[in-house]
């Protein structure tokens, strides 16, 4: 059984990586998280007597505590998850974005650059680091194109500038140093666990509460949709089968605008919670402002990684939302949970520290 060390295992798409890994019997995961607000132990709750699964708490940028889970445990691969990711929340405080997505990353590749330089040959040839990133380093497209893995880098928010500077940092690493590295660029993922202020999980919430669901603008912004749990099998096939050096976009091949997708949601929940005094949902909806910089439209061409590796998601837009829109209604309680204060609904990314 090899060890994968994981960072940001109680994310949202971290543990739905870290339960996938632990589900096939192949790895051993210490999974590193700091338990920021996105990041709680509730999604890690079906995995919590695994004796694969060792949890930690404690921060990427801790060089010391790094160092010694790499000496420690000897993983084959990190697999580096760890970062904020909330646009509208790099807009209001960028600084945790900084410190995580740039400082913290580079904290973690020079302790995993001294652990690796020390391992033994074939051991040294086969590790891998795994650096998880987004579309949203690529910047906005017109209504026509695709990012491919050649696009230029033009981030437009806090948090997509602390990104981009991050793959940049990996990238460096490889061709300096010879750290054999992926990245990874997804895009927007949504599914079970995911923190209830990203679009999907955050209308489900509003509208069964019978909420205004606000849109930005007209909400023609667009998007491409990715189930979680087919992203993190592409994560798992880039792990074992892809290059390093190499850079593998991730994409649904489903490009959806903001106000179809909370249409979409809003159908679902007349469908599957009839008993709603709110029904027809999309009586909810409500056009607030837009975010300041809102990017018009990201949409991937995900042809490397389909034609190099051979994947291709296996939910459509359709049965992966939903997947998503039943397990929240089945799992209110987590909801509640993880909305422990910190966040409650209110909107976020004005610009206002």
């Amino acid at each position: 059984m090899k060890t994968l060390l994981v960072t940001g295992g109680a994310g949202f798409i971290g543990s739905s990586f870290v339960r996938m890994a632990l589900a096939g019997n192949k790895y051993k995961v210490i999974n590193l998280d700091k338990l920021t607000y996105a990041g709680n132990l509730e999604s890690l709750s079906r995995i919590k007597d695994n004796p694969s699964h060792i949890f930690i708490r404690g921060d990427i940028g801790d060089r010391v505590l790094t160092k010694k889970l790499l000496n420690d445990h000897r993983p084959c691969a990190v697999v580096n998850l760890a970062a904020e990711s909330h646009v509208d929340r790099s807009i209001d405080g960028p600084d945790e974005f900084i410190n995580t997505n740039i400082m913290g990353v580079f904290e973690l590749l020079e302790s995993v650059r001294a652990y690796w330089q020390e391992l033994y040959t074939i051991e040294r040839q086969n590790f891998r680091f795994l650096h998880v990133s987004t579309d949203e380093v690529y910047g906005s497209l017109g209504s026509e194109g695709l990012f491919t893995e050649n696009s230029p880098y033009a981030p437009n928010s806090p948090y997509s500038a602390s990104k981009a500077a991050s793959d940049h940092l990996v990238r460096a690493y490889h061709h300096t140093y010879g750290l054999p590295a992926i990245i990874t660029n997804c895009s927007n993922n949504y599914g079970p666990y995911q923190f209830p202020e990203k679009l999907v999980p955050l209308m489900i919430s509003k509208a069964v509460k019978g909420m205004p669901l606000p849109v930005y603008g007209d909400g023609r912004n667009v998007r491409d949709w990715l189930y979680v749990e087919d992203h993190c099998c592409a994560l798992q096939l880039v792990l074992e089968k892809g290059r390093p050096g190499e850079v593998y976009n991730i994409g649904g091949t489903c490009e959806k605008n903001n106000l179809e997708v909370v249409m979409a949601v809003c159908a679902l929940l007349d469908d599957i919670f009839p008993g709603s005094s709110y029904t027809p949902h999309r009586s909810l909806i409500k056009f607030v402002k837009d975010r300041p910089g809102h990017d018009l439209r990201y949409a991937i061409d995900a042809g490397k990684i389909r034609n190099e590796l051979g994947w291709v998601p296996r939910e459509s837009f359709e049965s992966g939302l939903r997947k998503t829109v039943r397990w929240y209604l089945e799992n209110i309680q987590w909801c509640e949970h993880v909305l422990n204060g910190s966040y409650a609904g209110e909107r976020l990314g004005l610009g206002i520290a």
